[in-house]
């Protein structure tokens, strides 16, 4: 997937990107976890599954740094994504975060 930042630096733009983007990546389920933030800046770490049109499932993991501008926009993202295939049966990660596990880390295997 091509480096948003360096070809589509206008808002409009890259919710086309993200609509296209979860075009793909369906029943997609999320986990992130604060790990650090400063000022304007905030790091997460995450994990997601989806499953493209063809049913092969995907864990996708990584790490996000944000940068805001003075009015609340995110004005630089970076991020290292990795996205492994596995089985159906593999997952882990359904809907919502629990009550029981908000606030809690996930494991990363």
């Amino acid at each position: 997937m091509p480096v948003l930042s360096h070809w589509c630096r206008r808002r409009g733009c890259r919710a086309g990107f993200l609509r296209r983007k979860w075009a793909r990546e369906l029943d997609y389920t999320l986990r992130k976890d604060l790990w650090s933030f400063h000022g304007n800046r905030i790091a997460v770490r995450f994990q997601y599954e989806s499953h493209d049109a063809a049913g092969q499932w995907y864990r996708s993991y990584g790490n996000e740094l944000w940068e805001f501008d003075d009015d609340g926009y995110m004005q630089r993202r970076e991020a290292s994504i990795n996205d492994v295939p596995m089985a159906e049966a593999d997952r882990r990660i359904f809907g919502p975060r629990p009550e029981a596990e908000r606030g809690q880390s996930f494991p990363l295997r």
